[in-house]
């Protein structure tokens, strides 16, 4: 498997180095050097929501709960996800659904038609990038029929763990590398759009391991977070109008909206020759220029809100702001038509790259934006309540304990030389977080049916009861969509000499299924 940041040009490596591209005031209009990991290296989709769909499917696949020869895979997104789940089960041997609106790119629906086994398997939603809840109403109709299983990742676990370890983990290596080589001496923030709030989580890992802020992006014609807003806008790639289950709010510093209307127009200048011959002119040096084919409209909203970032901080050549290109220019050459034909039917050439530039990059300001207080904070992570607790059914315990931070993600803790007996009795009596108890996969989050939550209450080696377990009621235990369901075998009560991971959902094995994945 290449699902990883370590991939080259046409699949080549792995690289000791995930490949990457150093932005300077050229480009970003700013002194701090922006650093964005390419995407697109990965394979089979050019985009590294791959990644998120494999974390999302190995641990059903590990605890038995999905069957290749039986189950559908459903896949909800805006696009990418999507794509990348279609992959995933593609190699699989098993059927992949893509539920996705129907106004993302034609190019996103171009490759599914080459891609899925069956036409009807992709599903369009009504409206566009903004339209979760849309998608959400159709996995619970999917869902009705038990061979469906569907991989939420707005509240899957499994893809913010794979994030902050795996994408975490390369944004270090990167970071080590360019302050190895004298580029910048510090990593000063990460920047991230929310999305499925699955790539951020990286930020949670840079934040413990290097001190940097984690900004939070969204579109500003849907500044949920910002304001509490809603609206519909063409930043393909960075969902919006509610807040994901794994989002980690309340370790957020920062949050800035960016208008599709620059990152439509930044799209048809970094792909025109007026545009790159401009940006030639300002300096960019010809291995920069090739790399601009590697953003997306995504990739150039991360970019914009890295560079204002950095000019809200007052940041200079030493820090380093951390950012990714999902996808690459390639998936969006219908968009950058229609742009032209809306806004530049004159044909853009350098009179308008430079208007471009300079409304979008030299004139980008920072009103729209703010530092995440508690109170700011508590306000954004309020804004789940009504998407999970009202319209999905999560238990309300479950959803106010994602507060405590070492919920999502605990803090890197000094290694210990334990034997594995020792490790495993360690690990069922340390406190344990929700990304153990949850990610351990059965349903998505609208599951409705009632499902009994049976946990593990003993541990393995000992027998001894295991401490800090979530409360457990009538009324909310079979709402959680990714309770496990147990398979029959001895009772939990009972101590386990020899536990088998996939059928007796030990306590103690959880966290090697997550590294699995």
């Amino acid at each position: 498997m290449r699902v990883h940041w370590h991939n080259g040009p046409g699949g080549a490596g792995p690289l000791d180095v995930p490949e990457h591209v150093v932005l300077g005031p050229e480009i970003t209009g700013v002194e701090a050097p922006v650093v964005v990991l390419l995407g697109d290296r990965f394979p089979m989709i050019g985009a590294h929501k791959v990644l998120a769909a494999y974390s999302c499917l190995v641990p059903r696949l590990v605890t038995g709960q999905f069957d290749p020869t039986r189950h559908r895979a459903v896949w909800p997104s805006t696009g990418n996800y999507a794509r990348g789940g279609v992959a995933i089960s593609r190699i699989m041997g098993c059927r992949g659904v893509a539920v996705l609106p129907e106004g993302m790119s034609r190019e996103r629906f171009e490759w599914l038609e080459r891609w899925v086994t069956d036409p009807a398997d992709i599903i369009r939603t009504p409206g566009s990038e903004a339209n979760v809840k849309e998608i959400y109403d159709e996995c619970a109709r999917l869902e009705a029929d038990p061979d469906n299983v569907v991989l939420n990742q707005f509240c899957e676990f499994g893809n913010h763990l794979a994030h902050y370890a795996i994408t975490g983990t390369a944004c270090e290596r990167v970071a080590d590398h360019l302050i190895g080589r004298g580029i910048g001496g510090r990593v000063a923030a990460f920047v991230s759009a929310s999305g499925s709030a699955g790539t951020i989580g990286a930020g949670d890992r840079l934040k413990e391991s290097h001190g940097a802020r984690i900004v939070g992006v969204e579109a500003l014609e849907c500044p949920t977070m910002l304001e509490n807003g809603f609206g519909d806008h063409n930043i393909q790639g960075i969902a919006d109008k509610h807040i994901p289950l794994i989002h980690n709010v309340m370790n957020m510093d920062l949050v800035t909206a960016i208008s599709d209307r620059a990152t439509d127009d930044l799209n048809v200048l970094l792909q025109s020759d007026a545009g790159r011959s401009m940006l030639s002119e300002r300096g960019a040096s010809d291995e920069v220029i090739a790399h601009l084919d590697d953003f997306g409209p995504s990739g150039i909203c991360n970019l914009l809100a890295a560079a204002r970032t950095a000019r809200y901080l007052r940041l200079g050549p030493e820090d380093l702001v951390i950012t990714v290109a999902t996808d690459a220019a390639p998936l969006y050459a219908s968009e950058r038509e229609q742009t032209l034909q809306q806004r530049f039917s004159d044909g853009f050439d350098d009179a308008a790259a430079r208007e471009v530039f300079a409304r979008h990059v030299l004139g980008l300001g920072t009103e729209d934006l703010i530092e995440c207080t508690e109170r700011e904070r508590r306000r954004i992570f309020n804004l789940g309540y009504f998407t999970w607790v009202e319209q999905q059914g999560t238990p309300l315990d479950l959803f106010v304990a994602r507060r405590e931070q070492g919920v999502l993600a605990r803090p890197a803790a000094a290694p210990r030389r334990l034997g594995r007996a020792d490790r495993r009795h360690e690990r069922a009596h340390r406190p344990r977080s929700l990304s153990s108890w949850y990610a351990r996969p059965a349903r998505s989050c609208a599951v409705r049916a009632a499902e009994p939550r049976s946990m593990p209450t003993s541990c393995c080696r000992s027998g001894a009861p295991v401490p800090d377990r979530p409360a457990t009621t009538s009324s909310s235990a079979s709402r959680w969509s990714t309770a496990p369901t147990r398979r029959p075998g001895p009772p939990t009560t009972t101590p386990r000499s020899s536990p088998s991971c996939a059928t007796a959902r030990c306590c103690t094995h959880t966290d090697s299924h997550v590294a699995a994945a």
